[in-house]
């Protein structure tokens, strides 16, 4: 995610540096139907981990007493802060009808929050064409900087069923990547675009009326 790397500097990455992910993410998943029962658009929620949220919190002189409760100005100053994406950049979020790509549009419905000692971002994304047969989502971080792990899928009389990647596989996928990487390159900087190896798979069947 571009994200974590805008911040990685600031952030004292235990372990060797090809180990990959260092941000680990879990999101959540709403598909808005049309009133024909097509999916038009994504609801996105990230709930960041404990470690780097606090250090995005931080970093912005959030919660300086450190009881993990912002104050309405400090929340205000929270949002959007993961929303000023690079020209670009997909969002880590990849739809498609059947096996066609479907292009998303930016983030919109911004909101961030935080609790628990997590920072709970959301926002919308519409779908470039309703989708009415079946719709596959898929986050990941092509460089794999970041792990998205799918927790919740909301949609709405739609038939869900989230596909586990096969984690042998992108292991090895990994492995011959980082192998045909020439020994002087910086792997950090030069690592691999594997994450979709690593990503799990939604499928969202909905009948449209």
């Amino acid at each position: 995610m571009r994200l974590a790397l805008a911040v990685a500097g600031v952030v004292a990455l235990a372990g060797p540096v090809a180990a990959h992910p260092h941000v680990f993410m879990e999101t959540e998943l709403e598909v808005i139907r049309d009133e024909a029962g097509r999916a038009v658009s994504l609801r996105v929620t990230w709930s960041y981990d404990p470690f780097f949220s606090l250090v995005l919190i931080t970093e912005r002189g959030l919660d300086p007493d450190a009881d993990g409760v912002l104050t309405v100005d400090e929340e205000a100053a929270l949002q959007g802060f993961d929303m000023n994406w690079e020209p670009g950049f997909a969002g880590d979020v990849y739809a498609f009808a059947g096996d066609a790509a479907v292009a998303l549009s930016g983030p919109r419905n911004g909101l961030a929050r935080y609790e628990g000692g997590r920072i709970v971002s959301s926002h919308v994304r519409d779908l470039a064409a309703p989708v009415a047969g079946l719709l596959v989502v898929k986050n990941y971080d092509p460089t794999y900087y970041t792990e998205y792990t799918i927790r919740d899928v909301a949609a709405g009389g739609c038939g869900v069923e989230i596909v586990a990647p096969d984690l042998t596989e992108a292991e090895l996928a990994l492995k011959a990547a980082l192998a045909e990487l020439p020994a002087d390159m910086d792997v950090e900087t030069g690592f691999p675009e594997v994450g979709a190896a690593f990503a799990q798979e939604v499928r969202v069947t909905c009948a449209a009326s």
